[in-house]
């Protein structure tokens, strides 16, 4: 299930090239380790895959022009969180102008071709994660960013405190409440047996 866990490149690294004004690697480095980390956020928001593309290269062309006065009081994890999360808040106004205006076209991934080889195994990945954002989408705003935040992006609890202003204690019993919903949602789910009956024979 995790898909985005930062790699071994370190916040240091950059900084490191930054203070030396090789703006070029420095942001490049940053984009290397970042970028899974944006595009999760920005799907769990978004729910496209095409919008979260959009919104991950709009997060880093915001980041990376602001990136040399950043002030280095959180993580670059941190940051980046509130920037993707700005970058979808625009994206999502605009989606509703375009619906109320009609102008709107759907494009899916049932729209596109897939590969022969493979294409049964990528479909119900599909269905598994689709299945289980919405039911990740069940659960209170709080538990579901700071499970979000824990499990796919494996912030820590005091990273996850900086960017949601709870604490600590707050964000455990967030997590362990929604654990414990997942667990009972996941049960239910028809879709969810059914996967994982499939992998374990």
């Amino acid at each position: 299930m995790k898909t985005t866990v930062l790699n071994s490149i370190k916040d240091i690294e950059v900084y490191e090239l930054l203070d030396t004004g090789d703006m070029h690697r420095a942001s490049t480095l940053f984009v290397r380790k970042y970028q899974k980390y944006v595009y999760s956020i920005a799907l769990r928001y978004l729910r496209n895959e095409f919008d979260a593309e959009d919104a991950t290269q709009d997060t880093f062309i915001r980041a990376i022009r602001y990136i040399g006065s950043f002030r280095r009081d959180s993580s670059l994890s941190t940051w980046l969180y509130t920037i993707t999360t700005s970058v979808c808040s625009t994206i999502n106004r605009k989606r509703k102008i375009q619906r109320f205006f009609g102008m709107e076209t759907e494009v899916t991934l049932d729209d596109l071709l897939v590969d022969e080889v493979g294409a049964d195994t990528k479909v119900h990945n599909e269905d598994f994660d689709r299945e289980f954002r919405l039911i990740l989408q069940k659960l209170p705003v709080k538990q579901r960013e700071t499970f979000a935040l824990r499990y796919f992006d494996e912030l820590s609890y005091e990273e996850i405190s900086k960017i949601l202003g709870t604490s600590v204690g707050g964000l455990k019993a967030n997590y362990f409440q929604a654990v414990k919903k997942l667990a009972v949602l996941l049960k239910d789910s028809e879709l969810l047996s059914h996967y994982f009956s499939q992998n374990n024979e």
